[in-house]
C-alpha cells in the first residue's frame, strides 16, 4: 500500500472521506491490550492505539434515525482489507444503545504506526482473530433489505 495507505469510508454516509493513518491517529485515542487466537499462528497478544470506529462513523454522519432504536438494527459495516479480507459488524454492536462495544481502527500495534500498511480493524472481546482486518482499505455502512425468498 505504500506510506499513503487511506481508509475509504462510504455508503450511507453523509461525509464520505478517504482518511490517512495519520488522519484516524488525529482523532481521540484508545488504548487497548488484546490476546485472540489466530488460526495459522496461535496464540496472539498485542497492544493497539487508534479511533474507535464509532467515532470515525459519527464523524463521517451516518445517515441512520437515531430518534428511534428499532430502525438502527438493521445497519451493517463491512470493513475490508487490502488482502481481501472481509468483516461484517451490526451497527447495534458499536452503537453505545446496544452492545457499546469499542472497536478500533487501530493506527499502530505494539507501539509500531500502520501508515504503511493501513490501520486495522481491531475487535477486543473477540476471542478468534477472524474479525482484526488487517491493511483496512475500506468501510462500507448500509442498511440490510428486505431478504427475499
Amino acid at each position: 500500500m505504500g506510506a499513503s495507505a487511506k481508509v475509504r469510508l462510504h455508503g450511507h454516509l453523509d461525509r464520505p472521506a478517504e482518511l490517512t493513518v495519520e488522519q484516524l491517529r488525529a482523532l481521540p485515542a484508545h488504548r487497548v491490550r488484546v490476546s485472540f487466537d489466530c488460526l495459522s499462528e496461535g496464540e496472539q497478544q498485542h497492544g493497539y492505539e487508534g479511533p474507535a470506529l464509532w467515532d470515525v462513523l459519527r464523524a463521517a454522519g451516518p445517515r441512520i434515525d437515531f430518534t428511534g432504536r428499532k430502525q438502527r438494527l438493521r445497519f451493517l459495516l463491512s470493513v475490508s482489507g487490502s488482502d481481501g479480507h472481509r468483516a461484517v459488524v451490526s451497527w447495534a454492536e458499536i452503537d453505545p444503545e446496544f452492545g457499546g462495544r469499542r472497536m478500533l481502527l487501530a493506527a499502530s500495534m505494539d507501539g509500531a504506526p500502520l501508515d504503511e500498511t493501513g490501520p486495522q480493524l481491531v475487535v477486543p472481546d473477540d476471542h478468534c482473530g477472524a474479525r482484526y482486518v488487517s491493511g483496512v482499505t475500506a468501510v462500507w455502512l448500509g442498511p440490510l433489505d428486505e431478504p427475499t425468498g
